[in-house]
């Protein structure tokens, strides 16, 4: 995949940085969002020609599509969309106002970027969408119930995109990348094993992307932790 306009949301550090870096090279033009500017500027300068940006808040839902559409008409169009803005935290102390972040990111701005780009790809006649949700959407987690929940939406509302793409029989492919530990700032879980890093969990969604996958995993092993963990018995889940 090299010479597309793609469009990173939320590329301004973790894995959607790393993966704009990857496509960049690749020889992409790649527009990145993220609500601190001074780093898009850093990012630009060092590839202004192949690097667009537009620095806002996805959570912003009175502004976000208005930021887009800017991007969007700056880019001359957008083939790839990757939703990357997203974010969690462990809250075994039920704190509403954590819950409620991370719903508003993840479930509210999530949802608003998805059907906003896969409208702009029905109305192009193609695209392709892609979202980073992760492999603690599976199932319910003690430490983190929002997060997993929240993922767990988004890993459904793909699914959902999907099958309307495929009823309606359009050119839209929708991808799901789906993480298990990597190495970034943002990994808080307080048990980590498989960490994956930074640079091959971007090389390997970019080989992802280039081959259209419906579902990714990053690292590629943690798709046997995904099979053990979408089939493991209530009773010893409960007991995890």
């Amino acid at each position: 995949m090299n010479d597309k306009k793609i469009v990173i949301i939320g590329a301004t550090s973790g894995i959607g940085r790393a993966l704009a870096e990857t496509l960049v090279s690749a020889g992409n033009k790649v527009g990145i969002t993220g609500r601190r500017e001074a780093i898009l500027r850093d990012m630009k300068a060092m590839r202004p020609d192949r690097y667009c940006i537009r620095a806002f808040d996805v959570t912003d839902t009175e502004t976000s599509i208005a930021h887009l559409e800017a991007l969007a008409a700056a880019m001359g169009g957008i083939d790839v969309m990757v939703i990357s803005a997203g974010g969690g935290d462990t809250n075994e102390a039920l704190d509403f106002g954590i819950e409620r972040k991370m719903i508003d990111l993840n479930v509210g701005a999530f949802t608003q970027l998805a059907d906003w780009a896969f409208a702009y790809f029905q109305r192009q006649g193609y695209g392709h969408l892609a979202a980073i949700t992760s492999i603690a959407g599976m199932r319910g987690s003690r430490q983190a119930p929002a997060y997993s929940a929240t993922k767990s939406y988004q890993i459904t509302y793909l699914q959902s995109l999907r099958q309307k793409a495929y009823h309606g029989r359009m050119p839209i492919t929708v991808t799901d990348i789906c993480p298990g530990f990597v190495d970034t700032p943002s990994a808080k879980s307080p048990v980590r094993f498989w960490v994956g890093p930074l640079p091959k969990a971007a090389n390997q969604i970019y080989r992802g992307l280039c081959k259209r996958r419906k579902v990714v995993y990053i690292t590629r092993r943690w798709r046997l932790i995904a099979w053990l963990y979408r089939w493991l018995p209530a009773w010893l889940h409960e007991r995890l």
